[in-house]
């Protein structure tokens, strides 16, 4: 489906565009654990590396469709403004707010649906018929896997090989990408982390086919997928070593970590891969992780942690 060449490829359209992230060390986590903080990508997430990527492929003054509950719509509204092209955007009604505005804010149109009633694919192809647009799906596509993956090929230039890749885990996109550069870089194991209120990915990787749930109701908005994605599981099935799953309970304690250690302001589906390793569900002699986002707004934020309390108390 793609090879590491095509992710060396996509580093080239991304360079000068996408941020080279740093890489983050915490003693605490570990002596040989390495962070890829993409919530200081542009737009917040490591979306943008894909949605860039993919526009990049086409026609100057493209028109392009995209479903999102936030991250890949935010990275598709602006790299459609950098290329020259025209974005509208699927979104659930219950999309973070910040999100929808920032959308909005990149200059692309936002079309709402009810995520737990609507099939945002079916939405999302009438719209592309009606606007004769090009669909920029969130994962399932070789350049949008391509263009994510670029992420662990920066983390390995910069860190070293590691033994582990530790990894958020929603549609795919990013998990195929990061696993296709990664093994042929040297790196031995790749771990998802998905939340265990969706654990699809959990669920396919034990019956060995793809395995389709309910939209599942957790904190992580940006893994929130019912299924694996088509082309994505065909490159993780044969690349993922483990899968493994977090409460949202585990997620905000990340949070709260990463906020108070390491000055990282981390959204709910970013800090899958922190928790997984706090919570000893990944152990190994050297890792490296991705944060994979941090939209998420003050408000939210201080309400999660503040529940988290609560509930502790």
């Amino acid at each position: 489906m793609i090879g590491p060449d095509d992710v060396r490829a996509a580093a080239r359209v991304l360079d000068g565009v996408a941020h080279r992230t740093p890489v983050v060390r915490s003693r605490t986590l570990g002596e040989h654990v390495f962070l890829k903080p993409e919530n200081l990508q542009r737009v917040g997430a490591f979306k943008f590396r894909g949605a860039y990527n993919k526009i990049a492929s086409l026609p100057s003054g493209a028109e392009v469709v995209a479903f999102s509950s936030g991250n890949h719509a935010q990275a598709v509204a602006l790299a459609s403004r950098l290329l020259g092209a025209h974005a509208t955007i699927l979104m659930p009604e219950d999309a973070p707010a910040a999100k929808v505005a920032a959308t909005r804010g990149y200059g692309a149109d936002v079309v709402t649906y009810d995520r737990y009633t609507g099939n945002r694919e079916e939405i999302a192809a009438e719209l592309a018929q009606e606007h004769g647009a090009e669909i920029v799906p969130p994962y399932d596509d070789p350049l949008i896997m391509a263009g994510q993956g670029t992420a662990a090929l920066e983390l390995v230039e910069d860190a070293g090989v590691v033994d582990t890749l530790v990894v958020p885990l929603g549609g795919g996109g990013l998990i195929a990408g990061c696993a296709t550069i990664a093994k042929s870089l040297g790196v031995r194991r790749i771990v998802g982390v998905e939340p265990a209120a969706g654990d699809d990915w959990v669920r396919s990787f034990a019956a060995g086919e793809r395995v389709e749930i309910d939209v599942p109701r957790t904190i992580a908005d940006g893994l929130q997928t019912h299924a694996p994605g088509e082309l994505t599981w065909k490159v993780a099935a044969g690349l993922v070593d483990d899968v493994v799953a977090v409460t949202d309970e585990q997620i905000v304690d990340a949070m709260r970590f990463a906020f108070e250690r390491l000055k990282l302001v981390v959204e709910p589906s970013g800090a899958v891969g922190i928790a997984a390793l706090r919570e000893g569900l990944v152990e190994a002699p050297s890792a490296g992780i991705v944060i994979s986002g941090g939209n998420v707004d003050a408000q939210r934020f201080s309400e999660l942690i503040r529940d988290a309390t609560i509930a502790r108390s």
